[in-house]
């Protein structure tokens, strides 16, 4: 037997973690295994709702290694179809949750919709009970959204982002060739391209972040153009990281995009960017 928690959990921010623990509690009493069902793709990708303009938080790797270092016993990844689709909130609990997982009690969080009727946690109580499967409601899940995060993301505010998602927002790739322009003036970067094609990139502007690359974390600050182009200067960091994986953490916006007549204001403004990024860290950086 198991106690489940089911969405798609984008993120897995702090309302989600309120449910993932609400989760653990309710499954250990009972001494049975805790169980996350999430799905992919997104709904909205299937459904075509918008699909062009959606983008996410987290890929599929990242959510179920998050959900698995919270303590969740399992989580099963369940294929989202137009056909999954269809089905009523009244047999996904019957024929999924109940019928394929053994589940014994399922945790809704206040903004969980099941089933293409859209039953809400109110309406699954007698749904629910009826078919000899209990309702365990998570009241302390807040307001938090993975929509809100996405939001604040694409207005550059990583800050609020990391309010609601209890940590930095982080995206993960590998380092590409670039032009080598900033290795001219001072400033070679690492020219990222992301292994998840629909992570959601911050707006555009310069930010300072943290890098972690070849084992070791460091300080730097990434730039994100109109195009989309992620380029990192890695503070104290002279090794050649071509063809590596590389994390970035978003701690902070420093400005926005600026557009430069000649390769001097680009290095001006590169080494005012980094005194602001010292001034962050350590508010007097030696």
């Amino acid at each position: 037997m198991a106690v489940v928690a089911t969405g798609f959990f984008d993120g897995v921010h702090l309302g989600h973690r309120k449910v993932i623990e609400t989760l653990l509690d309710c499954a250990g009493g009972r001494g049975e295994q805790s169980l996350v069902l999430t799905f992919w793709p997104h709904p909205r990708t299937v459904l075509q709702n918008d699909a062009r303009e959606l983008r996410l938080l987290t890929s599929m790797d990242e959510k179920r290694s998050m959900l698995l270092d919270l303590g969740v016993d399992d989580v099963i990844v369940m294929p989202f179809t137009k056909e999954f689709a269809a089905m009523t909130a009244g047999q996904y609990l019957s024929s999924v949750v109940k019928g394929r997982y053994g589940a014994s009690a399922i945790v809704l969080g206040y903004d969980n919709r099941l089933g293409s009727d859209l039953l809400d946690p109110d309406r699954a109580m007698p749904v629910a009970v009826g078919m000899g499967l209990d309702v365990v409601r998570c009241t302390s899940a807040g307001e938090i959204s993975s929509t809100k995060i996405r939001k604040a993301l694409s207005e550059g505010d990583v800050e609020s982002a990391q309010d609601m998602l209890g940590y930095p927002y982080h995206m993960r790739g590998v380092v590409v060739s670039g032009n080598r322009l900033g290795r001219t003036i001072g400033f070679p970067t690492a020219n990222i391209r992301l292994y998840e094609p629909l992570k959601l990139i911050p707006f555009t502007g310069a930010y300072l972040t943290e890098v972690e690359v070849q084992g070791s974390t460091y300080y730097g600050m990434t730039n994100i153009d109109v195009a989309g182009k992620i380029e990192t200067h890695i503070f104290n960091f002279s090794e050649d990281v071509y063809g590596l994986d590389i994390d970035l953490h978003f701690l902070s916006k420093i400005r926005g995009e600026i557009k430069f007549q000649s390769l001097q204001e680009l290095k001006n403004q590169l080494e005012k960017d980094r005194d602001t990024c010292k001034n962050l860290i350590f508010g007097a950086w030696k």
